[in-house]
């Protein structure tokens, strides 16, 4: 049965780092486009970024040149490292597998399956 379990989250202070890790039992990394996807209270789930094979990465604007999206197919693990933390990335963190091979939006009802999030504490 295909799983994501999320990790890594935390509290920090702004201008530092965190890295989070997703593992994804069952059909793994290399299939489909895998994403980061945040929600914070009272706001609607947002799309971080996305990977597929096919070398395509989608950046939101408001974490570009700050996070990045990786993955090692052999661990079956999607990564996410975000440098230079803000307030404002305070939020659950989810992982996602898309429903296709190539990712063309970074939207939620271009992904099947999730995990059940880690939270990251970003204080000023």
């Amino acid at each position: 049965q295909a799983q994501l379990v999320e990790s890594g989250g935390g509290s920090v202070q702004a201008g530092g780092s965190l890295r989070l890790s997703c593992v994804a039992s069952g059909y793994g990394t290399s299939q489909n486009c895998m994403a980061w996807f945040r929600q914070a209270p009272g706001k609607e789930r947002e799309g971080v970024a996305s990977t597929d094979n096919f070398g395509t990465t989608i950046y939101a604007g408001s974490v570009k040149g700050r996070f990045t999206i990786s993955k090692d197919d052999a661990k079956k693990t999607l990564y996410l490292q975000m440098n230079s933390l803000q307030p404002t990335d305070t939020a659950m963190y989810y992982c996602a597998r898309g429903w296709g091979v190539t990712c063309t939006a970074l939207t939620p009802a271009q992904f099947g399956y999730w995990g059940q999030g880690t939270q990251v504490t970003v204080s000023s």
